[in-house]
């Protein structure tokens, strides 16, 4: 039982704040790219990205696993964007600083999907049953790709400014 839910209903509870939190955030990159507001679904975006990494630590566990160490580093990247976004207002170089670092949030939550889809889903586990074969590596090639340019354009686009105080 974790938080009074049994594993399966504590696994989808995760399982949909993950999928929200990318949603959203994919949401707020389109609105970066654009250089349009996004403002409740940045606050969306956030808390859900926030609430994955944390939920993610309520998993029962003997010891530090790859995955505790992505929500570590999501946490931290987390940390850096709201204090970018709402402690420096995103003057000056903090714009920058809080698209990479949403960004790279958003990028490791597709990552996990991305683990957790060749773990899960018959057909992708056929294609690299250890995790590392080609199209696993491939995949998270692509991904990480489309992820650096899409977080280069949107830190070249980002100009609007930080929500009230």
């Amino acid at each position: 039982m974790m938080l009074g839910l049994s594993l399966e209903t504590f696994t989808i509870v995760h399982v949909i704040i993950s999928l929200v939190g990318i949603a959203s955030g994919l949401v707020v990159l389109h609105g970066m790219l654009k250089g349009e507001p996004r403002g409740q679904w940045t606050m969306l975006f956030l808390v859900t990205t926030i609430l994955t990494s944390v939920t993610g630590f309520g998993f029962p566990f003997a010891k530090l696993l790859p995955s505790h160490i992505t929500g570590i580093i999501s946490l931290i990247v987390l940390a850096i964007a709201l204090f970018a976004l709402y402690a420096f207002r995103l003057q000056g170089p903090w714009r920058w600083i809080y698209v990479v670092t949403s960004m790279a949030a958003l990028y490791l939550n597709v990552f996990v999907l991305v683990v957790q889809a060749f773990l899960k889903v018959p057909a992708l586990k056929a294609l690299a049953p250890n995790g590392s074969e080609p199209p696993f590596a491939i995949t998270h090639g692509v991904v990480l790709l489309v992820f650096v340019v899409l977080t280069v354009m949107a830190a070249r686009r980002f100009r609007f400014a930080a929500p009230p105080a």
